[in-house]
């Protein structure tokens, strides 16, 4: 009788998870059969609002589609990163110029490799906004890991040896559990980065061939090109309903359900809580999914990826067939390297010396508006994001307030902006400082956010019961603990600077264009006419520019701070 009442029949929670199991499949099923033929410019974006629930599901789907590869490629690549010191020399320096190239850089490759694989088809189009998507979410992500993997606290990894875990359990158990709540926090801040270059994901040009997709950044677009304000508030509306359905459905479940990983020695009376999350631990359809798939799921990955796992891990002796693997990965990136290289070389060996004297004074340009970009975020972010994550009451009040804010596209607003700062002076230079600290100031706070919240409450109370001034507080446990994430943050928050840059220094706008003088405007010039040889030299000056400042400043920096102030 007793397991009777503890197990009750099927409820609102199990009617509530099976309707949104059938609505996701629906949604796929739609998407996935809307393949019909298509060809540049027979696109036509409707802006009739009932079309806007539609539309609002295929960005959703295009955005989801993108974060899982995002996950997945984060998952591998801080991995190797964080426990092979070999690969990490290379992947870090990787991951920095990776993230610094501009998202519409890739535009041109991507988009014809995907139109040549699936000739008449929307699923090539779809493809390449899916993956350019994917450029403007992953970094941050790779990056929050990466910081969580290396800064786990030694007690815990001899902990986990002494229990003869393998490596792909300390993996579940251990090492994913504790760099949870940074990656879940990102997670949030990648969803943002991908709203904010949905427009340009969705409606772009190649020449002279315009590709346009269904959904809310296109609506956006369009509306923002037609001048059509009552279009483009119904499809903001729709957007930050999105976003808050986002909030209360995924987010605020997941950081309730992350809280647990934290490490503290003292409880807090204020954890984050769900109502969704509880309603989901009521429902007998998850818990027979996670009986019967998640359990047996999790034993055969025991069984199979604890002896593949390793290989990823530095051992002391390596066997012959891992070096010759290994060997002929390098020999392949070195073919494909020389190859790009000879192609890159001979487009720019038709370049002037203007041209290169142009791209070089154009990226310091750019720089300049960075910093001050940079600067602006910095001295809001950090005192707010510390109230937020400290405060959990506030913390679930705010935090949507900062999801809506931090994911409506500033490129949504910024033709509006553009018509009213134009005339002001500054004109369009002080517009583009302003679009890229609404486009680069959540990357800062997001991590702040996850850098105060996951202060344990043990070290709170100390200070506490040692009655330390607020400013004490402050200089030896608040910004010590929050500096790595902080780092983080910049460096993320750089990186989509220079990307918005190319949105900020070049705006078209009720059939107008307009420009200031940057490396980002020469992008999006270049982009368009087919100016490859241009486009090449800026986006490689770009990338050159944001590694030697990640490489001397930020990374120096990140190196002290995790080492001088991690917890362990």
């Amino acid at each position: 009788m007793a397991d009777s009442r503890e197990r009750p029949g099927v409820g609102i929670a199990d009617i509530l998870v099976g309707a949104s199991i059938l609505g996701l499949i629906s949604m796929v099923i739609a998407w996935a059969t809307h393949a019909h033929p298509y060809a540049a410019e027979s696109g036509h974006i409707s802006l009739a609002w009932w079309r806007l629930p539609l539309d609002a599901a295929y960005s959703w789907l295009r955005m989801a589609a993108a974060y899982a590869v995002s996950l997945v490629f984060t998952l591998v690549y801080a991995y190797v990163a964080a426990f092979n010191r070999r690969a990490e020399k290379v992947l870090i320096p990787l991951l920095d110029i990776l993230q610094s190239i501009p998202v519409l850089s890739f535009l041109p490759v991507v988009l014809l490799a995907f139109i040549a694989l699936f000739p008449g088809s929307r699923i090539g189009v779809n493809l390449a906004a899916i993956i350019l998507i994917f450029t403007g979410q992953v970094w941050n992500m790779v990056f929050a890991v990466y910081h969580g993997f290396i800064t786990i606290p030694r007690d815990l990894r001899e902990s986990a040896l002494s229990l003869n875990l393998s490596p792909w359990q300390r993996f579940r158990t251990m090492e994913l559990p504790y760099a949870m709540v940074g990656l879940v926090w990102n997670s949030m801040m990648s969803w943002a980065g991908g709203w904010f270059f949905l427009m340009a994901c969705e409606m772009f040009s190649l020449g002279n061939h315009s590709y346009q997709l269904q959904g809310l950044g296109s609506y956006l677009q369009t509306a923002a090109n037609q001048a059509n304000w009552g279009a483009e508030l119904a499809g903001l509306g729709t957007l930050v309903l999105v976003i808050v359905l986002m909030d209360q459905l995924i987010w605020r479940p997941l950081l309730a359900w992350a809280d647990k990983f934290k490490m503290e020695m003292v409880e807090s009376a204020d954890r984050p809580r769900s109502t969704v999350l509880r309603i989901l631990r009521r429902s007998l359809i998850l818990e027979w999914l996670g009986q019967h798939v998640w359990i047996p799921l999790t034993e055969w990955s025991d069984g199979v990826f604890s002896r593949t796992l390793p290989k990823f891990r530095e051992q002391p002796s390596v066997a012959t067939i891992s070096n010759l693997i290994r060997w002929l990965i390098v020999a392949a990136v070195v073919v494909i390297i020389l190859t790009a290289l000879q192609g890159a070389l001979h487009l720019l060996s038709h370049l002037t010396g203007g041209e290169i004297a142009m791209v070089v004074l154009a990226t310091t340009a750019t720089l300049t508006r960075v910093l001050v970009a940079l600067f602006i975020s910095v001295i809001w972010t950090v005192p707010v994001g510390v109230f937020i994550g400290l405060n959990r009451r506030w913390a679930a009040r705010l935090t949507p307030v900062t999801q809506i804010a931090a994911s409506v596209p500033a490129t949504a607003l910024f033709p509006g902006m553009v018509a009213i700062l134009i005339h002001l002076q500054g004109g369009l230079n002080t517009a583009s400082v302003l679009l890229m600290v609404l486009g680069t100031q959540w990357y800062i706070l997001f991590n702040v956010i996850a850098g105060a919240s996951a202060i344990p409450e043990d070290l709170r109370e100390a200070t506490r019961m040692f009655r330390l001034s607020r400013m004490k507080t402050w200089t030896t446990l608040i910004l010590p603990a929050i500096a790595p994430f902080l780092i983080t943050g910049l460096i993320t928050a750089a990186g989509g600077a220079w990307n918005a840059s190319i949105v900020a220094e070049y705006v078209s706008f009720h059939n107008h264009i307009y420009t200031t003088f940057g490396v980002g405007s020469i992008i999006a010039k270049s982009s368009q006419s087919n100016g490859f040889s241009v486009l090449l030299l800026a986006t490689g000056t770009l990338a050159l520019t944001v590694v030697l400042i990640n490489r001397l400043i930020w990374r120096r920096l990140y190196d002290k701070a995790t080492e001088r102030y991690s917890v362990s």
